[in-house]
């Protein structure tokens, strides 16, 4: 799985190279826009991810039933902050592998994710438990 921070960047570079060969410098520059066109529209969509997240309180979900049968193993950190719009509240110090975050909604439901590598590796939704008294 390490080898694929690589596959972008050498791909870019081959493109640019594939370009200049047929084209000349003029497909390399062309290639090269395309490179960058791709970076910013990422980087533009990453902000607005985190712009709205950082609208909303840290860790709250409006339903965690719901965000819980949304959820799909492998599925990136700004994919599951995207669908929840908050971020997830840090359950593991900073820089542990592997990463637990929590979202909970206003009936004290909670799904803690696991992120191996910035990818979802698995979850569990915790309700709470109804006693008696709360059903009378």
């Amino acid at each position: 799985m390490q080898f694929q921070k690589w596959i972008v960047p050498l791909g870019s570079l081959a493109l640019i190279v594939l370009a200049y060969s047929s084209y000349g410098w003029s497909g390399a520059a062309g290639a090269l826009g395309l490179v960058v066109m791709w970076m910013l529209v990422d980087f533009t969509r990453m902000m607005k991810v985190l712009r709205l997240a950082g609208k909303r309180p840290v860790g709250f979900v409006d339903s965690a039933v719901m965000f819980n049968a949304k959820l799909r193993k492998g599925t990136t950190l700004v994919k599951v902050i995207a669908q929840t719009q908050s971020l997830g509240l840090a359950q593991t110090p900073e820089g542990a592998e592997p990463e637990i975050f929590r979202w909970t909604d206003a009936s004290v439901s909670y799904v803690d994710c696991t992120f191996v590598a910035g990818r979802l590796e698995s979850w569990v939704l915790t309700r709470p438990a109804h006693t008696e008294e709360a059903r009378e």
